[in-house]
């Protein structure tokens, strides 16, 4: 997968639960430790393409997933992307 964007947990439970309805949902993902640049309370973040935001806000939001927020790579980081 190409550089996508990046959803950060504050909890495990929170970032299996995502993991597990957005591959129902079919949405391409990649389960990896958390970029040391994002700070949060999990060790684990989901990688996705940029082109699946919307659906994967939706499921967010309908399904009542906490997450710590959704991050951009940049040249210098991690930019968080407003829900």
């Amino acid at each position: 997968m190409e550089t996508g964007l990046v959803i950060a947990f504050d909890s495990t439970q929170q970032a299996l639960r995502a993991e597990m309805l957005l591959e129902f949902a079919e949405v391409e993902i990649d389960l990896f430790p958390t970029p040391k640049e994002i700070t949060a309370g999990c060790a684990l973040s989901i990688e996705f393409p940029r082109d699946s935001l919307d659906i994967v806000k939706e499921i967010i939001i309908r399904e009542s997933v906490e997450i710590r927020g959704i991050y951009s790579k940049s040249a210098v980081g991690y930019d968080y992307i407003r829900l």
